[in-house]
């Protein structure tokens, strides 16, 4: 729903930001989604940039048989929405993982902010191209490596492999999460954690998995 204005929590959320991306956030309008909220859909025709104030999204591709890939999980002091600039139609969907605020950034408005805001407009390219390697990375495992090899580069992709004595532990994290990233069935994704886990390699919990120590590059 449309909001009148930054009430003070949102300022709050406003003033977190970089500054830059705080002068594009005020240029926008003040929205609220509930949880599992679809903002974007894949296809459609798309003429606003999304700055997250609060909250954490996936974006993500499915088929007509409901499979789906998990491209990335964009959290709060981002944004998402830019690939609409070259005139084409949305890549992905955008679906909320909790409840989020965004400020939604116009066609004009952006183009005012990119004219106005240099620095920014580097920025933004740098975002495209950021994001651009990420989906060849993902291409390119999808294409060569098997599902376990994809379950191990989604593991210890953000930290990187657990060291002697020094376990990493993965939150907001299920088996679900990991099958839409790797395009693989939950099922399977479940029998090769709980493998590695009788392997002494990682620890499972609610939501939650502890790399005990660097995975094995075959299973």
């Amino acid at each position: 729903m449309n909001m009148p204005g930054p009430s003070a929590a949102q300022e709050k959320l406003l003033t977190a930001l970089s500054p830059g991306l705080r002068q594009l956030a005020l240029r926008g309008t003040l929205r609220n989604y509930r949880k599992h909220a679809v903002i974007v859909n894949e296809g459609e025709i798309g003429d606003s940039l999304f700055v997250l104030l609060q909250g954490r999204v996936k974006v993500f591709s499915n088929d007509a048989d409901g499979r789906e890939i998990t491209y990335n999980v964009v959290e709060a002091g981002d944004y998402f929405g830019e690939m609409w600039l070259d005139g084409g139609p949305r890549s992905a969907s955008v679906m909320t993982l909790e409840p989020c605020t965004c400020s939604v950034v116009g066609r004009s408005a952006l183009r005012e902010h990119l004219a106005e805001e240099p620095e920014f407009a580097l920025d933004l390219v740098a975002q495209v191209i950021r994001r651009a390697r990420a989906a060849t990375e993902t291409a390119r495992n999808m294409a060569l490596l098997d599902v376990y090899g994809r379950v191990i580069v989604t593991l210890e992709s953000t930290q990187g492999p657990a060291k002697p004595g020094e376990p990493i532990v993965l939150t907001q994290i299920t088996h679900q999460n990991i099958a839409s990233r790797v395009g693989a069935s939950r099922e399977m994704v479940s029998r090769l954690l709980k493998d590695l886990e009788k392997g002494g390699y990682i620890e499972l919990g609610v939501k939650r998995i502890t790399l005990l120590k660097k995975l094995p590059a075959r299973w």
